[in-house]
């Protein structure tokens, strides 16, 4: 089994851009999302026996189109399927700008090559309409099958249009609606960062014209003028500051054996043993002959035993200030993934590891 640790080496904390390290409020996308129909594929459609929600789809497209179906008719199409778009609204978006949007099927379409996505709303989490998306399909994967063999690279279940939604709508978005009050939140919360966060700023200008709130949100006085509240917020985002080093953390990936340290992580002395248990079940069969003329039956008997047996372990002294040393005593007990999730649990039970365990 392959095990594989992620070194983040401990290096001297750099000073960044306030825009890489935190954002303003209200300042963000909108997820949007819809459900629509891609017409035109060769035969690779939902079956609609299996799906029928396309069918229904189809019905009610044709009849706002003024096309009736009559009841009871059993559409079997196979170069239709239903999908879901998906797209980001970047914040400040207006009506005509175009947008970016992923389809993905829904049914049981085993391809969307060659497939247009008919005139599909958009919809917001508060159910208003904010885009339209229409257009072809760029679909990256491909498949040849035949004579009972098939080959495919990449999946096909899902593509891409490139601009393929136009904004309907914008999304209501007043910076300056309380008097010139903004606030900048950082992307991770951190009280030291917020402080010299802070004082970046009002050195900057000059003045307080910062505030922390909490360890994440900064309360920033800015001017009234919209033209002078871009250039307040653009001066801001690009001020550089050194933010605090991260707390000592170990982060385990319970599904992949993936191990990821930072540098601040250390141990304290403790000592691990490690060695595995090997069980044997062994099973004998023999036949009871009961005596002569003694009446009996001929019976065949089982003769189970069951043995636990520990291998060979080692009882080591691990110790490290540094990550490498840390690492390297872990490697040097031979242990597995799980084993070393095992051992690294234990160590932070006991008080040795100096840093914070997640799972994910």
């Amino acid at each position: 089994m392959v095990f594989l640790v992620l070194l983040l080496a401990a290096t001297p904390a750099r000073a960044e851009q306030i825009r890489e390290l935190a954002s303003f409020s209200g300042v963000r996308d909108n997820a949007l999302v819809g459900y629509g129909l891609v017409v035109g594929l060769d035969n690779t459609g939902d079956q609609t026996t299996q799906a029928p929600f396309t069918g229904q789809s189809l019905t009610n497209m044709l009849n706002e189109l003024g096309v009736t179906i009559p009841e009871g008719t059993n559409m079997q199409l196979r170069n239709v399927a239903a999908v879901m778009v998906t797209t980001d609204l970047p914040p400040f978006s207006r009506p005509g700008q175009r947008l970016d949007v992923n389809v993905s099927s829904v049914g049981n379409a085993r391809s969307l090559r060659g497939g247009t996505l008919l005139m599909t709303p958009l919809k917001g989490a508060d159910g208003a309409t904010y885009a339209i998306a229409q257009g072809n399909l760029l679909v990256s994967g491909a498949s040849a099958q035949g004579g009972g063999s098939s080959v495919q690279i990449n999946q096909q279940a899902g593509g891409r249009i490139t601009g393929g939604a136009m904004v309907e709508r914008e999304v209501p978005l007043d910076l300056g609606a309380r008097g010139g009050l903004l606030e900048l939140e950082l992307n991770r919360s951190d009280f030291g960062t917020a402080q010299r966060v802070v004082s970046a700023i009002n050195q900057e200008f000059g003045r307080p014209v910062a505030a922390a709130q909490n360890g994440r949100v900064i309360a920033l006085d800015g001017p009234q003028d919209n033209n002078a509240r871009v250039n307040f917020m653009a001066r801001i985002e690009q001020l550089r500051v050194t933010p605090t080093e991260a707390a000592a953390k170990v982060v385990l990936n319970s599904r992949t054996g993936a191990i990821a340290m930072n540098g601040r992580v250390t141990l304290r002395q403790a000592a691990v043993a490690h060695g595995n248990l090997a069980i044997t079940i062994d099973t004998d069969v023999g036949v009871s002959q009961p005596n002569p003329f003694g009446g009996g039956q001929t019976v065949v008997v089982q003769d189970t035993e069951v043995s636990i047996e520990q291998q060979p372990g080692t009882l080591k002294v691990v110790e490290g200030a540094e990550l490498t040393e840390l690492v390297d005593a872990l490697n040097t007990l031979g242990a597995t993934p799980a084993d070393l999730m095992s051992i690294l649990e234990a160590l932070k039970a006991s008080g040795s590891l100096r840093a914070e365990l997640e799972i994910i």
